[in-house]
């Protein structure tokens, strides 16, 4: 692979330690604090945190859906139909990027 292409590939590990708290999420996302909370507690969404009352964390993978779950929603999708479209999305993503590892 020539330096141009290495220039334009995409940094898996970096996103793969990527993990940011929920106050910055709602700033990248536009998503209210309130609104991230209830989707976790729903299961759409899951945090990197393991004790109660801790500072939730999140990582690559949950920004992304979120950002998805939000586009879907902006287009007139419930919250579930949103949640179960962007679920079947990532998993299929998951698995092109885990083909482009190898």
């Amino acid at each position: 692979m020539n330096k141009e292409n290495n220039d334009l590939g995409f940094d898996f590990e970096f996103l793969e330690k990527l993990v940011v708290g929920i106050g910055e999420v709602s700033q990248i996302t536009g998503i209210p604090t309130r609104q991230i909370r209830y989707w976790e507690d729903k299961g759409i969404i899951k945090s990197l945190t393991e004790e109660e009352g801790k500072n939730r964390r999140y990582n690559y993978q949950n920004i992304k859906k979120m950002l998805l779950i939000k586009e879907l929603m902006d287009e007139g999708y419930t919250l579930d139909a949103s949640a179960e479209k962007v679920q079947k999305r990532m998993e299929m993503i998951s698995q092109m990027l885990e083909k482009l590892k190898k």
